[in-house]
């Protein structure tokens, strides 16, 4: 008799929970597609802008956070964070167009790659307040880079695409670079 009691308490718990669950579960899901629902059109946009790393001098855009202490600043391990300015041409008096902010970090043992997490925030125009994300690896010493587009908010909510990296000109002496971005998003 108390197998029985303990089974129909059971059996009433579990299936008052799962009803219970189910209904909160599928009222969730409802709400945020009616919520996030945007009608829009899916199309590929090209932005074109220079990257300006700027490690030395009395002003620069990036510090370090973490890594070996007293080390190289291309060593295994150490993590910068930036806020670099994203620029319309190659010269660092071009117009502002954006911000990278984020960090980067020197992701491999045997080689310059960093592994990338930064976050383009575009200031001006159209996508004012607008961003996307970047997510992957930047082996610095190739030509051309490619690395991926995970997200982004604004006018690039849900956004996926790929960041062509070009080092158009680097400082071994201070760490200072400037690198053409072509980017390619779809949202």
């Amino acid at each position: 008799m108390a197998c029985f009691l303990s089974f129909t308490l059971f059996t009433l718990y579990f299936t008052h929970f799962s009803i219970f669950f189910n209904t909160i579960n599928g009222v969730f899901i409802e709400e945020v597609v009616e919520d996030i629902a945007i009608k829009r059109d899916d199309k590929m946009t090209h932005l074109h802008f220079y990257f300006h790393d700027i490690v030395g001098g009395k002003n620069p855009t990036v510090v370090r956070i973490a890594g070996p202490p007293d080390s190289f600043i291309g060593n295994f391990g150490n993590t910068m964070m930036a806020d670099d300015p994203l620029t319309e041409g190659p010269k660092p008096t071009s117009k502002l167009v954006g911000k990278a902010q984020g960090l980067y970090a020197m992701a491999a043992q045997n080689d310059l790659a960093l592994l990338m997490v930064m976050n383009f925030v575009f200031l001006e125009g159209k996508y004012n307040g607008s961003s996307i994300s970047i997510l992957g690896r930047n082996a610095i010493f190739n030509d051309q880079r490619e690395m991926p587009i995970v997200g982004g908010n604004g006018l690039f909510r849900f956004a996926r695409g790929y960041a062509l990296a070009h080092t158009i000109s680097a400082d071994p002496s201070t760490g200072d670079a400037i690198v053409e971005y072509n980017v390619y998003v779809r949202a």
